[in-house]
């Protein structure tokens, strides 16, 4: 599909069903033809059905293996989507197929990020090829622990991820003093009464309890901060939304697709109940009444654990209407993303809940007065919310009382790379980047780098094993805790490649919105694969040059961060240089 405009190809008859089981389940279709002389539709019948647009397409691919010209023009009828904005959509996410494969069926996705590169993931991608398989080479697919990772994407049958079948333990599983991760087991039922019998809904009886004004106040003097990179102050963005008027959004960022980032698919797989009950708090603090979990596609077994979570606690009357007697009413839906990075910057995010094409909006105005369909909405990631719960039980002092400074409470981090045991660790901020190194058993060999912070972070030497993990340290030496990566790289690695991988993550994932990244994204990837050698100065100035520009220019955070790993590699000559000299074989 092309050209851009309304073809005359009709959708087959699996393609018209698995668009209308989402919308006729969900709203009905937008144009209702009463007769040849009335037509209900209307700009407002339109705009309510809009976001379903994701859902469809996801529909569409699992049922057809791919989104045809003609599913997708019955979409853009049913959804009265202009067709050439669908196709946009469609083509925007690394899930969805909108030209027709050689193989309908099952596509194995193997990650090719730094932590899947260093397992070998290219052995598995001959292998599954051997096999006969239709293979796709990834970005992360948030398995950095389980590395080299795969995903599944099914026809007719769900998605899965093999590892998923032998799930296991966090590697602190048992450790009383643990925090977010007490009540994860292995082994355990995911049900409601497992929950509460482990702790689960204390803290939203209690918040009710309390009255909204007073959790807010909790909530501040606790410190809480973002834990999905930012560290924006929690309860100054839900006191913010507390003050506006009209409906609001309580919106879950669970589309967690950061190289090295895993810690928020071992909360939702493990603790779903947590999650609902904590935006439920969100959502009663701010007097919010809808509530919405954006999780990442590839995370197939995550989703459905909530939403049997949501299926549960809406029975036992924890959401719905009136929850508990109250007279309040709270309601959540679940929304897979399709495959995109720059989904997890929130404005971007909400315009892929809202059926566009995600690509981040200007700020201002913020999400705390202009957010999900222009109301105000709280944003924040399953970490940082399964905080609250402590906050409200223990209250604000207890939880602020735990860690350093302005870094309140534990932190979750993903250790992933060459350890001996990756996993989700929980410490108090403050600990130490040496003493995470040993808690998942130490680097396998002789220590080159750490990746700090994902792709968008930093790498650091061997000299760096000191340095406290806390926002101000960290600030202090110039790197970012980010969402709480630490990927180990031992001599075994060959740097030159991870970096070159890491631009290439940044080049495709650049959304194309804006000059500055669109531009310099690619540029900067080029530069490195020209000179494998190594870099003369000349391309390391030009380097640096583009960094300024994407970092003062850029609209959102992908730019901002984009060269911050490339930077820093060949600072510490994880990337070889060469004089220019020597380079051009000139004097």
């Amino acid at each position: 599909m092309t050209d851009l405009f309304i073809s005359a190809d009709r959708g087959t008859e699996v393609e018209q069903a698995a668009v209308d089981q989402v919308v006729m389940a969900t709203m009905g279709p937008a144009i209702i033809n009463e007769t040849e002389r009335l037509v209900r539709g209307g700009a407002s019948r339109v705009g309510e059905r809009r976001h379903l647009v994701l859902p469809v397409l996801h529909a569409l691919q699992h049922a057809a293996g791919w989104i045809s010209p003609g599913g997708l023009n019955y979409l853009a009828d049913q959804l009265q989507v202009p067709p050439a904005e669908a196709y946009g959509v469609a083509t925007f996410y690394e899930l969805f197929r909108t030209e027709e494969p050689d193989q309908i069926g099952e596509v194995h996705h193997v990650c090719v990020d730094a932590a899947c590169q260093i397992a070998d993931a290219d052995s598995v991608m001959e292998t599954l090829k051997g096999q006969g398989r239709s293979v796709h080479a990834s970005p992360c697919l948030g398995q950095c622990d389980r590395a080299p990772a795969v995903f599944v994407q099914g026809l007719n049958t769900p998605d899965r991820v093999p590892s998923d079948a032998s799930p296991k333990p966090i590697p602190q599983q048992g450790d009383e003093s643990l925090r977010l991760l007490r009540r994860i087991r292995v082994g355990y039922p995911h049900g409601l009464a497992t929950y509460i019998e482990r702790g689960g809904y204390q803290a939203l009886p209690k918040a009710m309890e309390m009255g909204a004004d007073q959790v807010l106040a909790e909530v501040e003097t606790s410190g809480l901060s973002g834990r999905g990179g930012a560290a924006f102050p929690t309860g100054v963005k839900w006191k913010a939304v507390a003050a506006e008027d009209g409906p609001k959004h309580i919106v879950v960022n669970a589309d967690e697709s950061e190289p090295g980032t895993f810690k928020d698919r071992t909360l939702i797989e493990n603790d779903p109940f947590a999650i609902i009950e904590a935006m439920t708090i969100a959502g009663f603090a701010t007097g919010a009444e809808k509530g919405w979990i954006y999780i990442r596609g590839e995370y197939p077994q995550p989703t459905q654990r909530l939403h049997d979570a949501l299926v549960e606690a809406t029975a036992s009357g924890w959401i719905g209407s009136n929850i508990q007697g109250s007279g309040w009413t709270f309601e959540i839906e679940i929304r897979r993303g399709a495959g995109a990075y720059i989904c997890g910057e929130e404005t971007a995010l909400f315009n892929s809940l809202e059926g566009f094409r995600g690509e981040p909006r200007n700020k201002p105005p913020y999400p705390t007065t202009h957010g999900l369909f222009g109301r105000p909405t709280v944003v924040n990631n399953p970490e940082t919310l399964v905080n609250v719960l402590d906050i409200i039980t223990d209250g604000g002092e207890a939880f602020a009382s735990v860690g350093v400074g302005r870094s309140t409470g534990t932190k979750l981090f993903c250790l992933s790379g060459k350890v001996a045991r990756p996993g989700t660790y929980e410490v108090p901020f403050g600990a130490t980047l040496a003493e995470l190194i040993d808690l998942a058993g130490g680097a396998m060999g002789p220590l080159q780098a750490v990746l700090l912070g994902g792709a968008a972070g930093f790498f650091v030497g061997p000299d760096m094993l000191d340095l406290p993990l806390t926002l101000e340290a960290t600030r202090e030496a110039g790197v970012s805790l980010g969402s709480g990566v630490i990927m180990v790289f031992d001599t075994s690695c060959d740097m030159p490649a991870v970096v070159t991988r890491i631009a290439q993550f940044f080049r495709d994932e650049s959304c194309g919105q804006c000059v500055p990244c669109r531009v310099g994204a690619v540029r900067q990837h080029e530069i490195l694969q020209r000179s494998p050698a190594g870099l003369p100065s000349s391309d390391v100035g030009l380097i640096d040059e583009m960094a300024r520009a994407m970092k003062d220019a850029s609209i959102c955070g992908l730019g901002h961060t984009a060269s911050g790993a490339v930077q820093s590699a060949i600072e510490l000559g994880l990337v070889p240089t060469v004089g220019a000299s020597e380079k051009n074989g000139t004097q």
